[in-house]
């Protein structure tokens, strides 16, 4: 485990450039496995779940070309063993459920643990996608261990998910890609990573159409081709930097920023009192921002940000927003209608001497602008949360030692050294 050592104080401003999203690499590197021809993929980022996943595909045969320097990934899955043990899965990382319906297409049968992990936002259940799995021909069986198998292809089929489930409506998009007949999916998740695996499908062949919306109709065709893709910019990484640059008050200016993605979020950021402005596709935080909490019309109101699956204001960024609350005059109300566990780790913001309280698991207030001072905090297995309690870290003068922050890793491939570029002081003590 490793902490990240922060001497905070002074602002922080320079020009960055994100890493490749995770949320997208993950399910296109698991969708790469449903052709037989090369697939070359720019812009990854080096993470720790990436590694994971390259080192699995070997396991299996893959023959996997990956030039971290460049970026760059050459895969080609022509040759693969004919089975594989369970236990050669991708350990402790939620999104190896990613797998199970390229698996399935490849190997026909599969038995499998019944609890892969991820972090510590609370349950993440598996019946969504054996649900799924058995809709579009699979059969299902648990004791155990799970089992799964098909004959040859999945069959088409309707399906109206429970709720929008980024991963569940990404393991259907794979498995109905290769299908036999049409598939739709009702209250299909939309976020920018799931729209980015569906356009990697569409480059190999595939035919979905509604795309970025709740229902999407896939048209099974009987083999996809090789491609060549680029990742596109994580989100969550421009607004971790631009909200960076809002709490220690300096310029911080994100290139291939996504502008067309970020609509709602600038409004969360206007509610903190903090602007985002665009030169092209450049993002910047400017110095000086007001931090005042933007009072509601509705008076008897508290200013909120409410977070559910996309187009809502993404969950994975209620963290830095909290940790921006913390320093802005005025109280502001987050609603987390995900995760149970999004606010577990907000006894360790209270360390800094942050006012916070928390209504029930889902809700928070946040009492802003209050003295704080430097601490040492212990992050939890939630990457945002981490990045928030370094954030908060950053903006007070002193040392303060943010501990077990190796969840920043999972997401951000070069977090020290890109802070570095913009003046931090910052180290990671191993």
């Amino acid at each position: 485990m490793a902490d990240l050592i922060v001497h905070g104080g002074k602002p922080l401003s320079g020009e960055i450039t994100p890493s490749g999203n995770k949320n997208a690499v993950l399910p296109i590197l698991c969708a790469s496995l449903l052709t037989t021809e090369p697939v070359t993929l720019h812009n990854v980022p080096s993470i720790t779940d990436t590694e994971k996943l390259v080192t699995f595909l070997r396991s299996i045969g893959s023959q996997v070309e990956w030039d971290q320097s460049a970026k760059k990934i050459v895969l080609d899955h022509s040759n693969l063993q004919k089975d594989f043990p369970k236990e050669l899965l991708p350990q402790g990382m939620r999104s190896a459920v990613l797998l199970f319906a390229p698996l399935l297409y490849r190997f026909k049968s599969l038995t499998l643990d019944s609890n892969p992990k991820g972090c510590s936002l609370g349950v993440r259940e598996l019946d969504p996608h054996l649900e799924i799995f058995a809709h579009l021909g699979a059969d299902v069986s648990s004791n155990g261990t799970l089992s799964l198998s098909i004959k040859d292809r999945f069959i088409g089929t309707d399906h109206w998910a429970d709720y929008m489930s980024v991963t569940t409506t990404e393991n259907f998009v794979m498995a109905a890609v290769l299908g036999e007949g049409t598939s739709t999916l009702t209250n299909a998740a939309s976020e920018p990573h799931v729209q980015d695996l569906c356009q990697f499908l569409v480059s190999m062949g595939a035919r979905i159409s509604g795309i970025g919306t709740s229902m999407l109709r896939v048209d099974g065709v009987e083999q996809l081709g090789g491609a060549v893709a680029t990742i596109a910019s994580d989100h969550h990484e421009i607004a971790t930097f631009l909200s960076i640059g809002a709490i220690t008050g300096g310029e911080v200016r994100v290139n291939n920023a996504l502008p067309h993605h970020f609509t709602l979020i600038n409004r969360a950021f206007e509610k903190l009192g903090v602007a985002i402005e665009y030169d092209g596709d450049t993002a910047i935080c400017k110095a000086g921002q007001s931090f005042q909490v933007q009072q509601p019309y509705t008076s008897n109101l508290l200013a909120k940000v409410e977070a559910a699956p996309w187009p809502y204001f993404p969950v994975d960024l209620l963290p830095p927003m909290i940790a921006l609350a913390t320093r802005a005059d005025g109280v502001m109300h987050f609603w987390n209608k995900v995760y149970e566990g999004g606010f577990s780790w907000l006894a360790e913001l209270t360390k800094f001497g942050a006012h916070a309280v928390v209504s029930d698991p889902h809700r928070i207030i946040v009492f802003g602008n209050r003295p704080m001072r430097p601490a040492e905090v212990e992050a939890p297995y939630i990457i945002r949360a981490a990045v928030a309690l370094y954030m908060t870290a950053a903006s007070i003068e002193g040392r303060s030692v943010v501990k077990n922050a190796d969840s920043i890793r999972r997401a951000h491939p070069s977090f020290a050294e890109n802070l570095r570029k913009l003046g931090a002081e910052i180290e990671w003590d191993e």
